[in-house]
């Protein structure tokens, strides 16, 4: 079949008016997709080598998390500040403290305890419930810190997360809960400045170890069975 000329005329304008459409289409695409890769970077995992925990920092679904005992954080770890890993960055400086290295792309910032409501805004952390004392943001403590500790009869040469929550029972008395290298927890209880007792469970067969405390100043080791913690009394009883 033979195609005249007034025929490829019109087949040529007919393209010309369809190929602007498909341009358009693929750069809506494209305006699409940016905004979801940016979303994936932005909330990019920190890594389990960081020991990450929490559900961000300093608040739930903030992109930043706090950063337990790894060979990768080890030497960054400090009993009066909270270590934190962020993806970038910018949700770095929002957290103040100071930046002190970036380990597979993930930023470490070390914040002082006095600054732990650093990120919150003007209005600071939440006030607990009981007593007006004040919460760490993104955890139900009054205070957080890394203790010394020691497990299996060990002595306490590891770091420990250490979080306080004051006067938390009717008489007045504190829990001290700290997080053990395998990710469980030991509740120590409080009166005053004194560790009197700590949780136990036949589970684990902690229900007959016996609870003894040694004093050094200002600071009480505690030896629950094989396990030991190195507690200052600025995290029970605040100051």
């Amino acid at each position: 079949m033979s195609i005249r000329p007034f025929q490829l005329a019109l087949l040529a304008g007919t393209a010309a008016v369809m190929l602007p459409s498909c341009s358009q289409e693929t750069d809506e695409a494209a305006v699409t997709a940016e905004p979801s890769a940016v979303a994936a970077a932005s909330s990019a995992p920190i890594p389990a080598s960081l020991s990450p925990f929490g559900d961000g920092y300093p608040e739930a679904g903030d992109p930043c998390r706090r950063l337990g005992e790894s060979d990768a954080t080890r030497n960054y770890l400090d009993d009066s500040a909270i270590l934190a890993g962020c993806p970038d960055s910018a949700s770095a400086a929002a957290l103040g403290g100071n930046v002190i290295d970036t380990v597979d792309g993930v930023t470490i910032v070390s914040i002082p305890t006095g600054d732990a409501n650093a990120g919150m805004g003007e209005n600071g952390p939440a006030a607990a419930a009981g007593g007006g004392d004040a919460l760490v943001p993104g955890t139900d403590y009054n205070a957080t810190a890394q203790v010394r500790c020691g497990m299996g009869g060990k002595s306490p040469s590891m770091q420990c997360l250490a979080g306080v929550r004051r006067n938390w029972a009717d008489d007045g008395s504190s829990m001290v809960e700290v997080t053990r290298p395998d990710g469980t927890k030991r509740a120590i209880f409080y009166q005053g400045a004194e560790p009197f007792s700590a949780d136990s469970a036949q589970a684990d067969g902690s229900a007959g170890w016996d609870f003894e405390t040694k004093r050094d100043g200002d600071t009480v080791t505690i030896m629950f069975g094989p396990e030991t913690y190195v507690i200052p009394d600025a995290l029970p009883m605040g100051g």
